[in-house]
């Protein structure tokens, strides 16, 4: 009798547990529901996003995946002289590539390509089985090669048009041209110091591809006409360069020199007309060594390190002590400062003894009484140290500061040495003895030239450079390169006295050899030896300025080692008066 009551209790909790279970599923769902309906709108959202906001930028990053991009070379710009010449241009080659996607018929393409380029089979096979999007066959190849392959109309094999450097005088100014690589990008002088205005900005090729990268050939292609490099103007006189540098060959064969040496400039504002460094090199072939080197016997890096040497501009990126040139330097600080005039007596028993150390005079029985005017005329080493003496040596590290000879000239050719010079701490009276004279230190050839322009042009300092200006070649854009003249460093007086200076060495003293006839002449003569003292090579050297009243022209003649007489009064000074008896009547 108690279990129905029982049965019906039950039935009664089975039911509510039903109902709280379909409530509970009824939010589940709803819940679910809203999430759903959330992240559906997040999705449309962002889809919506990327179609409205970044609809370019995939458009872009889906046509590159469908695009294959080819190079055009922009032309690089020429280089021209002060007068027009053509000094660098270009030639038009061909570089040939190949797409293995888009390759028919592989042995067909190595056998041209191999026959064509010159190059072996197994070399091109490597490279048209190479999986790549564009592989590199040859660069530089002559355009009729060029042309050839293209008449061809070989599937997967491209030929497009480039540019290679082509220099019209060969050697000429080689170390002052410089030359450029394989991607025709500057590798040493002016060709890499006016990289930026040289190159120009390559153009594209743009062709449309499949899914497998193979061309579309009714999709044509998209073009990006390249921009052409600027043209390069320079101070170089061609006709000048091309004298210059016969006359270096001719003393480094006759005196058998190591090296030859001669600067061209005007005075005035550090144009440069001439820079021989002889012996040159071939700017067309620039990695051939020369002919006596046994280049088998050498290894990578010696060949490299030759190369180097080969392509190194002396004048520029070399140091020498530069003798009795130098002692223009000590007479300006000397007039200068007032410690010395030309009738200043002097006297020379062939020696002078500075400290416990005798310093000797080139003419060991002397010169006997002289004043300050024939001192430099006879080229006198003690009256010069005397001066150096006078002036101290605060006194006269002040001066090489104010002339500028602690510092690179900024000339704008890369690699410029600097001047290597006793510190003031470790000047002693014998160091200042040597130096004013032109011994125990060293500068470049530049900066010897440039600093000597500076005292003898009215005392005011100039830069040497090369570029005038860079133009465009229809002529919308130019750019013009400032000629850097910077302050005073000497007296407009003090300048004059040493033009006269200069121009009595050469009338009737140790510069007689430089006088050209019919022309005011000055200049001074030096000799010295190189470290280490007694090895028996010698330094010759001359620099001369015309007309001496005015200089238009200043000329420095270098001559490293010569054999035999090596006195630069004997032979430096008659290479400049050659010089000078031809480019003075040419420059009028």
């Amino acid at each position: 009798m108690g279990f129905p009551p029982m049965k019906k209790a039950k039935l009664r909790l089975t039911g509510g547990s039903s109902r709280r279970n379909k409530t509970a599923n009824r939010k589940k769902l709803v819940i679910y529901t809203v999430c759903c309906m959330l992240l559906f709108a997040a999705l449309c959202g962002r889809v919506a996003y990327l179609m409205i906001f970044c609809s370019d930028y995939y458009t872009a990053v889906a046509q590159e995946l469908h695009e294959r991009e080819r190079v055009i070379k922009a032309a690089r710009g020429c280089i021209y002289d002060r007068n027009g010449e053509l000094l660098a241009t270009n030639r038009s080659v061909c570089t040939v590539s190949v797409i293995h996607s888009q390759i028919t018929d592989a042995d067909e393409v190595i056998r041209v390509l191999s026959e064509e380029l010159g190059l072996s089979e197994e070399y091109v096979r490597r490279r048209v089985e190479k999986v790549t999007s564009i592989e590199k066959i040859k660069s530089n190849v002559p355009k009729e090669t060029g042309d050839r392959i293209r008449n061809s109309h070989l599937d997967g094999v491209k030929v497009d048009e480039d540019y290679q450097r082509f220099y019209p005088y060969g050697d000429l100014a080689s170390k002052v041209l410089g030359f450029t690589g394989g991607d025709n990008q500057g590798i040493i002088g002016l060709e890499v110091e006016y990289e930026h205005y040289l190159k120009g900005t390559d153009g594209l090729i743009l062709a449309v591809t499949d899914a497998r990268g193979v061309e579309v050939q009714d999709a044509g292609e998209n073009r990006r006409e390249p921009v052409a490099g600027q043209d390069l103007y320079l101070t170089l006189d061609i006709n000048i360069q091309s004298y210059a540098t016969q006359l270096a060959r001719q003393v480094m064969e006759t005196k058998q020199a190591d090296r030859v040496s001669i600067i061209v400039m005007n005075p005035q504002n550090g144009e440069i007309y001439a820079m021989a460094d002889v012996p040159e090199f071939d700017l067309n072939n620039p990695f051939a060594l020369p002919e006596e080197l046994d280049t088998g016997a050498l290894t990578d890096a010696e060949k490299q390190d030759a190369l180097n040497q080969m392509w190194r501009n002396t004048c520029i990126s070399d140091t020498y002590e530069p003798g009795s040139v130098f002692k223009i330097i000590t007479a300006a600080a000397g007039l200068e400062e007032g410690v010395v005039s030309l009738e200043d007596q002097f006297y020379c028993p062939g020696y002078i003894t500075v400290e416990d150390r005798r310093i000797r005079c080139h003419k060991v029985a002397g010169h006997g009484a002289e004043t300050f005017v024939q001192g430099i005329m006879n080229s006198c080493n003690p009256v010069f140290i005397t001066v150096g003496l006078r002036l101290g040596i605060e006194n006269y590290y002040h001066y090489f500061q104010q002339f500028g000879l602690l510092e690179k000239t900024g000339i704008d050719v890369p690699g410029e040495a600097g001047t290597i010079m006793h510190k003031p701490e470790n000047m002693g009276l014998v160091e200042l003895a040597t130096v004013s004279f032109g011994q125990s230190f060293q500068v470049t050839p530049i900066k010897m030239a440039a600093t000597a322009a500076s005292l003898v042009n009215g005392g005011r300092k100039i830069t040497p450079h090369f570029a005038v200006c860079a133009q465009s070649a229809d002529g919308s854009a130019e750019h013009l390169f400032p000629e850097g003249t910077g302050g005073q460093i000497v007296s407009e007086e003090t300048s004059a006295t040493l033009r006269y200076l200069l121009e009595q060495v050469v009338a009737a003293g140790s510069g007689k050899n430089g006088y050209v006839e019919g022309y005011r002449v000055g200049g001074k003569t030096a000799t010295s030896q190189t470290l280490p003292r007694g090895s028996g090579r010698y330094i010759a050297s001359f620099l001369g300025i015309a007309p001496a009243d005015d200089p238009q022209v200043l000329a420095l003649v270098i001559i490293h080692n010569p054999q035999g007489v090596y006195y630069g009064g004997q032979i430096a000074a008659p290479v400049a008066r050659v010089l000078f008896e031809n480019i003075l009547p040419y420059l009028e």
